[in-house]
């Protein structure tokens, strides 16, 4: 008998950093987290890659022209939400070109560059992604019951 397999959705995100500030999106009219700020964001399609996903999200959500070769994998999150195991990709682009900007006003009521040191209030795992980064982890998990798993991080 072959045993079932679970749901686990694939994400990406892209942490855009300018000197001391970080790229941030304000959520609206999405049913989930709506007020919050988030990093350029977005779920992988079916056949494609995370790193073809990320470049779809970049220009979709933020009409920001990269590449797949700019991309630098920088954290892995493994997160529970909304019933669900994610796999969540975060990338960075140490050099690019272009100004991000609102490609998506229906989804998204505001983005600017935040200081690091004065960030607003962040989709609560993205924050603490966003932390774990700065601390030099690759990999966090988020989201599951203390009881039965420990948040970690390496």
């Amino acid at each position: 008998m072959q045993r079932e397999h679970f749901l686990f959705i694939p994400e990406v995100s892209l942490i855009l950093f300018r000197d001391s500030c970080v790229f941030l999106l304000q959520r609206q009219n999405t049913g989930y987290e709506d007020g919050k700020y988030c990093f350029i964001a977005g779920h992988k399609e079916q056949g494609e890659t995370v790193k073809q996903a990320m470049v779809r999200e970049a220009k979709e959500e933020a009409d920001l022209d990269i590449t797949e070769r700019e991309l630098v994998l920088s954290h892995f999150t493994h997160r529970h939400a909304q019933g669900h195991e994610r796999a969540a990709f975060f990338f960075t682009i140490p050099n690019f070109t272009g100004e991000p900007r609102n490609a998506e006003p229906e989804k998204c009521s505001h983005c600017d560059w935040f200081p690091l040191k004065n960030l607003p209030e962040m989709m609560p795992y993205m924050r603490t992604t966003l932390d774990r980064y700065l601390e030099g982890h690759l990999y966090s998990d988020f989201g599951w019951e203390r009881s039965k798993l420990v948040q970690h991080v390496i």
